[in-house]
């Protein structure tokens, strides 16, 4: 059973900043690579950044700057540092996984979501 467990959202001003942390336990070989998504209410949801086993990062055009994505893999978590946060930023984030189950097949996991809300 694989879990992805998430915290620290919450609600922030707007220009403040908040780190989300996204752990994974459970029965697997190995982590593949990790992601960040969000969803606002009333829009579909949308990639914010991604990390792989080697630590290439990928992040939405819009995003770019202000936002991190890092790993610790002796921990197997994802962060998700987030700056100059914007009332735009307000949505759900959801951390991904991809993890390697064995010797030949990947699975495709989701946490439970964190809220994010930002206040003008």
């Amino acid at each position: 059973q694989v879990q992805l467990v998430e915290s620290g959202g919450g609600l922030v001003q707007a220009g403040g900043s908040l780190r989300l942390s996204c752990a994974v336990s459970g029965s697997y070989f190995s982590i593949t690579a990790m992601a960040w998504y969000r969803q606002a209410p009333g829009k579909q949801r949308e990639l914010v950044a991604a990390i792989t086993g080697g630590s290439s990062t990928n992040y939405a055009d819009s995003l770019k700057g202000r936002f991190t994505i890092s790993r610790d893999n002796a921990k197997d978590t994802v962060y998700l540092q987030m700056n100059s946060l914007k009332p735009e930023d307000t949505a759900v984030y959801y951390c991904n996984a991809d993890l390697r189950i064995t010797a030949y097949h990947n699975n495709n996991y989701w946490g439970q979501g964190t809220q994010v809300t930002v206040s003008s």
